[in-house]
């Protein structure tokens, strides 16, 4: 093996790129499909609890430690009236959701999923309808959540049965308002408008929330990247986050090209941050818009199956993917590259959490599994928290249908000071095993702990309810660092999390 099929990395600890926001391993659930009604709520369940949600799922979410989750949409919330969610469970309408045309029954609203959150240790990240609804409808809902009492809508919860606000800190200014799918789509002048001042007066409800502002829907929309410059020279002074939403596939079956897409997810983010920065420059202002990835995932297996579902039903079966291990490795590199921003990606959503393009996934009434996506974000969240480090790559490259220069080797480092250790993420998107050198002088004592590797020799294979442990994580032998270097050797195509203490 020739010393050109090397990769050479060095982490020290004078080169950081930023603290690290747990929220960017945060998640969604969204009024669609089983993600809700046969996801989180299936009252008949065995595991159920006294509110209907599925105690294996709770169990499962907490295993990947998701710090927030977006509700209740997506698509979904642009026609959503959040009234028809509170109050007599027995009294609440069901509607036509047009967005994914399904019916409604409202059994799960507001007040069950924040009691749902908080048994999953998790944080409610809540949208409002900027598409057939406005300011005042905002302004109700921020009322409802988060004042205390003595208002006509903080006073309807306490009736509601909650006493306690639910001090929901995030808030986002509708969903893909660029796009001409979306109900109650705008030009960027218009959602601009509406988002300014809908932000204004939810502050003045509550000074202390944090608010998304829709950004495109994809770096391929033909309004990006004006669509940003145009809503923030409108609503800059009032937000605080501006989003960004992907979403990869492997139509064509090419393997080398599908593994490059994080380099595309890279390019969307400088872009963002650059008109982000454009703007702050035009305006004069000192303050800085962080972004929120709040949808990133593989999706791309279930579009043909979508189109055979029965309309008009609840719960159906919308948006399964069956995750393989090829997509593991994408959700892995989409992972580092988040990582890689940690300075200006604050907050990130997998899209989404249960049934619905998922980690986990559920049969009505029977099992849940992990998917194969599962376990690269669970390592991340769980072990992946401190400090990002920069630390450039030297890796051997490809070209690919859409890419050139790919390195084979994705990688991004955190310190974790308080608990006294490195972690590093890495994906190995080789045919055959890469070994990898990695100088860590700068951490004099550094000794190695665990190798974490995702693999499979059949790309395609995927974890089912029959086999659900068909692809999960193994340990490797791990190498003593020797002189401040540490040797490992990553297996073809696969996912690594190397743990040195420091």
């Amino acid at each position: 093996m020739t010393d050109a099929w090397k990769a050479r990395m060095t982490i020290d600890p004078a080169y950081r790129v930023a603290d690290l926001d747990p929220r960017i391993y945060g998640s969604f659930i969204e009024h669609l499909g089983r993600a809700v009604y046969g996801g989180i709520y299936d009252p008949g369940h065995p595991t159920a609890d006294e509110d209907g949600f599925r105690q294996d799922v709770i169990d499962l979410v907490k295993e990947l430690n998701v710090p927030i989750v977006r509700y209740p949409g997506g698509n979904f919330v642009s026609g959503y009236r959040w009234e028809d969610g509170v109050g007599p469970v027995d009294e609440r309408p069901v509607q036509l959701d047009l967005a994914w045309r399904s019916l409604e029954p409202n059994r799960v609203g507001l007040n069950e999923f924040a009691r749902w959150a908080k048994k999953a240790d998790s944080q409610v990240m809540m949208a409002v309808n900027l598409g057939t609804r406005g300011i005042e409808d905002a302004k109700h809902l921020v009322e409802y959540c988060n004042h205390p009492g003595g208002s006509y809508w903080s006073d309807l919860r306490r009736r509601h049965g909650v006493d306690k606000p639910h001090g929901i800190r995030v808030w986002c200014l509708g969903n893909e308002m660029d796009g001409p799918w979306q109900i109650g789509h705008k030009t960027a002048d218009e959602y601009g408008r509406i988002a300014q001042e809908a932000a204004k007066v939810m502050k003045w409800v509550d000074p202390s929330i944090e608010l998304v502002a829709c950004g495109s829907s994809h770096a391929k929309m033909p309004t990006f990247p004006d669509w940003e410059r145009i809503v923030l020279e409108h609503a800059y002074d009032e937000i605080d986050y501006l989003s960004l939403h992907t979403y990869y596939g492997n139509r064509d079956g090419d393997l080398a090209n599908f593994l490059a897409c994080s380099l595309d997810m890279d390019a969307f983010i400088r872009t963002v941050v650059a008109t982000c920065d454009f703007v702050r420059a035009k305006k004069r202002s000192r303050k800085t818009i962080y972004l929120s990835f709040d949808e990133w995932n593989v999706w791309f297996h279930s579009n043909e199956a979508d189109k055979q579902v029965e309309p008009w039903q609840v719960g159906p079966p919308l948006l399964e993917d069956v995750y393989t291990m090829e997509d593991a490795l994408v959700v892995g590199c989409m992972l580092i590259t988040l990582l890689k921003h940690a300075d200006r990606v604050r907050i990130a959503c997998l899209a989404q959490l249960v049934n619905v393009i998922a980690p986990i996934m559920t049969e009505n009434g029977g099992p849940s599994w992990r998917q194969t996506i599962f376990y690269p974000f669970q390592h991340a969240s769980n072990l992946a928290r401190g400090t990002v480090m920069h630390a450039p790559v030297e890796s051997p490259k490809y070209d690919s249908k859409d890419f050139t220069d790919v390195p084979y080797l994705e990688a991004v480092p955190v310190w974790n000071q308080e608990a006294g250790e490195l972690v590093l993420l890495a994906v190995n998107r080789g045919e055959r095993p890469l070994p990898l050198e990695v100088d860590v002088r700068g951490f004099p004592g550094a000794r190695a702990e665990e190798h974490l590797v995702l693999a499979h020799p059949d790309v395609k294979a995927v974890n089912t309810k029959e086999r659900p442990n068909e692809i999960v994580p193994a340990k490797r032998a791990v190498e003593p660092v020797d002189g401040g270097r540490l040797a490992v050797l990553l297996p073809a195509l696969s996912w690594n999390v190397i743990r040195l203490s420091v």
